[in-house]
């Protein structure tokens, strides 16, 4: 198989599009509406460049999933746009996908080729990473790799809770924020309730995040300390905001706090009331 650039013969097909219909567009946003009806149009339509195959049907005759993973990273070395089609017949075949995945999960790969795995294997449905996952929100990866852990992660559900509650242990403030959005979402556990209202003690620039977190995981004892939170002059409106919310979704009376227009974000939420 070889790269071949969608993204070059999609240029050239939505600009003959143009042509041909461009008294049906009055503004240059309607243009830009129209975009996704123009590539669902690209992608049905028969390519001479194909062999005569559509662009949504092309990679369906491939049923090696470690030569279309082999194809994914030569696309990414090559700096050309990896196709969508390609990524969705890599999610298509499932967990045979798999083991070629997570070699992608290698430090030796690119961030995005490692970010990239991380999807697919969200999308077989792939439960086999998770340690890898829990690892690297411990120790210092990239915030995009992260991010996208926990998505994964979350999907796992409570068969994962041990293992985050033994990582939160090791963590630094970054890895306990993350692996507490996690952990909030599960059955409730004093331990977790424990970290979370240290974490906010001595964390203010996180509160924001942490008071939904507390406020997920229903504890109405958290209520006292929101509450002070919410009265500090430090706290900027949109802590407040978010403060304000945590404490009536455990069913307590937020404070009144006034703000004047020396807060950037109060001017501005101001202006559009």
């Amino acid at each position: 198989m070889r790269c071949i650039d969608f993204d070059e013969y999609f240029s050239e097909f939505w600009l003959n599009w143009l042509k041909e219909h461009r008294e049906e567009y009055t503004y240059t946003d309607e243009f830009e509406q129209a975009m996704p009806e123009i590539y669902d149009a690209f992608l049905e339509t028969p390519a001479d460049w194909l062999g005569g195959v559509k662009p949504c049907e092309y990679f369906n005759s491939f049923d090696d999933a470690g030569e279309l993973v082999m194809l994914l990273s030569e696309y990414i070395d090559k700096d050309i746009s990896v196709p969508d089609v390609l990524l969705e017949r890599i999610a298509c075949l499932g967990l045979k996908a798999e083991q070629s995945l997570l070699e992608l999960l290698s430090p030796n790969n690119s961030l995005y080729k490692r970010v990239l795995a991380v999807t697919l294997l969200r999308e077989t449905g792939s439960e086999k990473p998770y340690k890898t996952y829990i690892e690297w929100l411990i120790t210092g990866e990239a915030r995009e790799l992260k991010d996208n852990a926990v998505e994964s992660l979350e999907l796992m559900g409570e068969t994962i809770q041990e293992e985050l509650l033994f990582a939160l242990e090791e963590a630094d403030d970054d890895g306990k924020e993350a692996i507490l959005s996690l952990l909030s979402r599960f059955s409730y556990n004093k331990q977790v309730y424990d970290a979370l209202v240290d974490l906010f003690t001595r964390c203010p620039e996180r509160r924001a995040q942490l008071s939904a977190y507390i406020a997920r995981l229903g504890d109405d004892s958290a209520i006292p300390m929101l509450k002070k939170a919410a009265r500090d002059d430090n706290t900027p409106y949109l802590v407040y905001i978010e403060l304000r919310s945590a404490i009536e979704a455990l069913g307590g009376e937020a404070p009144k706090h006034e703000y004047t227009e020396d807060d950037p974000a109060y001017l501005i939420f101001q202006d559009e009331t």
